[in-house]
């Protein structure tokens, strides 16, 4: 490299590889997409295409119910698919970043952290690898690859990891209700105040006062229900962590024909999902830690 030009920057490299990467995009080859994805450039919009991705979902299910042209159709229908390959040859090597983090989350001190968060890590790497083995058979470098199978495969990883996430949010949630639960009885031991919540006991009944039963229950239920309220309302991170990962449990639900959705469903989740997932890099302190 001549040394009176300045050496090129992380945006340099950005714009180079989504230039490269629509080059291929119209003319793609295998073995020069694989050298691509080797490349240690940084992979640029991998969630916005996938918002671009579950939107074409969700439009093309919209075209389908009001009667839109088969033409119009068949080319969101093509969209789609050229935005999930796009996806998938973004993500090859993410096996590897996964593996990392769960080699990192095995040093939690938290005991159900270390264990959701390493068990969701790895079960998003055998995730990644089926998608890599996927975007092999669909490139056409592995034309023999059963591709029913795999994703099959690779969205029964992708729930068991979504099961994970969302356990790991209820073990959080919870601990964070017991703490906020044990500040408000101290407020009010010192303050000599009533039920958290403005809720009054009076006119409830006692526990052996004929039917006091069902409404204490219904008020211990509206007391937990306005904890969990307050609770996910202090702490953003976790809020959108839990949505994100609810969205995201209804793709391999219907995937695997477990819950049938619908592509209309599937997309808005997928979309929403997405939106928050952008929302967490514009915004870094929205990721929930560790």
């Amino acid at each position: 490299m001549d040394p009176l030009l300045p050496p090129p920057s992380s945006s340099d490299l950005i714009i180079v590889k989504s230039l490269i990467f629509q080059l291929l995009s119209s003319a793609p080859h295998p073995l020069l997409s694989f050298f691509l994805c080797c490349m240690p450039f940084p992979s640029p919009g991998l969630e916005e295409k996938r918002a671009a991705q579950y939107a074409c979902s969700l439009l093309g299910h919209a075209l389908q119910k009001h009667g839109a042209s088969p033409e119009l159709q068949k080319q969101i229908r093509q969209l789609e698919g050229h935005l999930s390959l796009g996806r998938k040859l973004l993500r090859l090597g993410n096996s590897a970043d996964a593996l990392e983090s769960a080699k990192r989350a095995v040093h939690l001190s938290d005991v159900v952290l270390r264990f959701c968060i390493t068990v969701s890590h790895l079960n998003r790497a055998l995730y990644f690898a089926c998608d890599n083995v996927l975007w092999a058979g669909k490139s056409g470098l592995a034309p023999r690859v059963d591709q029913e199978k795999w994703a099959q495969r690779s969205f029964r990883y992708y729930l068991f990891s979504l099961i994970m996430n969302l356990s790991r949010d209820a073990y959080e949630i919870r601990l964070l209700m017991e703490q906020e639960s044990s500040a408000c009885s101290r407020r009010l031991k010192g303050s000599g105040g009533g039920v958290p919540g403005g809720i009054e006991m009076r006119g409830s009944g006692g526990p052996g006062a004929p039917g006091g039963g069902l409404p204490q229950l219904a008020l211990k239920f509206r007391l937990r229900v306005l904890l969990l309220a307050r609770v996910l309302r202090s702490h953003p991170p976790l809020l959108l962590d839990v949505v994100r990962n609810a969205c995201d449990l209804f793709i391999p639900l219907d995937k695997l024909g477990l819950w049938r959705c619908g592509p209309g469903i599937v997309g808005l989740c997928g979309l929403v999902s997405s939106i928050l997932s952008i929302l967490t890099l514009i915004c870094p302190w929205l990721r929930l830690k560790p």
